[in-house]
Order: C-alpha cells, then sequence, then structure tokens
C-alpha cells in the first residue's frame, strides 16, 4: 500500500523475527524499482521502499547534484535527515522494530543509505550497497563497529569508479564497519544475478543467524 506520508512510500509486513529493509532506488527510479532486489535478498522480511523526494527534471532523486557526481551538500545533509525521521516515524506507524532496519539502496539511492551511515549511529543496523559513491569527504563519522556493509561494485563503473569504490570502503572500515566488497566485469547498471546473490548470502549470514 502507498501512502504520503512525508515521503512517497511502500510498506510490506513480513516475519517478525526478520530485518525491515529499506529499499532506495536510483536517480529515476521509484519505490517500486527494488522489490524484486529485496524478495531475492530476504523474502520474509518487511519492506519500507521509499521514493525520492527531489525531481530531477522529471526523475526522482533522494538529493540534489549540481553535475554528474557532484553532490549538493547542504541538500545531501537536509535529505539524509529527512530520511532518518521519516524511518522513525514510520517504525511507529507500521509497527516494525527500529534497531533492525538493513538498507538496500542503488547508485543514488545507496549515496543516501551512505550518507544515513555517515551522519547518524545506529540508524542502520546494516546496509546493502550498490554502486555507491563517497557521500562527504572530511567528515568525522559515528562509531560503525557494529554495522555491517556490503558493497557491490563495477569494475567498468563510468560514474563510480574502482578507486572511489575503494576510497568509500577504507573511510567506512576506519569508522569500525566491517565492509564486503564484490566486483564484478561490469559498469554501473544493476544486471548482476550473481551480484544480488552474494549480497544475498552476506545479508543472511549477518542478519538471519539464529
Amino acid at each position: 500500500m502507498t501512502k504520503k506520508k512525508g515521503m512517497k512510500h511502500l510498506f510490506k509486513r513480513g516475519h517478525v523475527n526478520h530485518p525491515t529493509l529499506l529499499l532506495l532506488h536510483g536517480t529515476g527510479g521509484n519505490e517500486h524499482d527494488l522489490l524484486p532486489i529485496g524478495d531475492m535478498i530476504d523474502d520474509k522480511a518487511s519492506v519500507l521502499s521509499v521514493r525520492g523526494n527531489v525531481n530531477e527534471n522529471g526523475m526522482p532523486r533522494f538529493f540534489r547534484r549540481l553535475a554528474e557526481g557532484v553532490f549538493d551538500e547542504e541538500d545531501l545533509i537536509k535529505r539524509t535527515k529527512e530520511l532518518a525521521d521519516f524511518i522513525d516515524e514510520t517504525s511507529k506507524e507500521y509497527g516494525f522494530e527500529r534497531k533492525n532496519v538493513v538498507a538496500v539502496g542503488y547508485s543514488n539511492g545507496a549515496n543516501i543509505a551512505g550518507s544515513l551511515l555517515f551522519h547518524n549511529q545506529n540508524v542502520l543496523k546494516g546496509a546493502c550497497l550498490f554502486h555507491p559513491m563517497v557521500p562527504r569527504r572530511g567528515v568525522d563519522l559515528p562509531d560503525l563497529s557494529k554495522t555491517p556493509v556490503f558493497i557491490g561494485a563495477g569494475r567498468h563503473d563510468p560514474i563510480c569508479s574502482p578507486e572511489e569504490t575503494d576510497e568509500l570502503a577504507q573511510i567506512l572500515e576506519q569508522a569500525g564497519a566491517a565492509v564486503e566488497m564484490n566486483w564484478e566485469d561490469h559498469g554501473h547498471q544493476l544486471l548482476s544475478h550473481a551480484e544480488v546473490k552474494r549480497a544475498a548470502a552476506w545479508y543472511e549470514r549477518h542478519f538471519l543467524r539464529i
């Protein structure tokens, strides 16, 4: 069911003992895009899939950019807080465990998920970032020592270079996050079934062990 409360979204209730997947689409996407990916990762999880509030020439995004790969940092900070507050609000509305939210983001959605980690301690239990960039540089991150992060990247990604991917992993690891990298021989598109399967295996190891 889609509701308008702060951000357009879908919520699907799942098994109470499983995390809630926060699904965050790429530029031009919507709250339906990552539902199949969410099912591949954990078809028993609750799902909160959100549409970005920023409109760029008709394309939904989670924050503004000044050019390709150049983020509007002021807007990024504002929208990151907006999304964090929205998760708080919807956890109360739908009754899911606020401390058991795992983000799954692609491209722009991965960047806003990364920004959540950069700016807020314990905002996510973990994050699966497909083709992310470094959200901000020169900032002090919170303690991420209990936060597993999966990064899926393409060796031929024209938008997010392997060097930037490595930089993001290093920044997260320096903050204490347990980062797992997965490289595929393709570009920026989330096309590889193998990429999602490896993300699902990572997720199962970290969040479904009893």
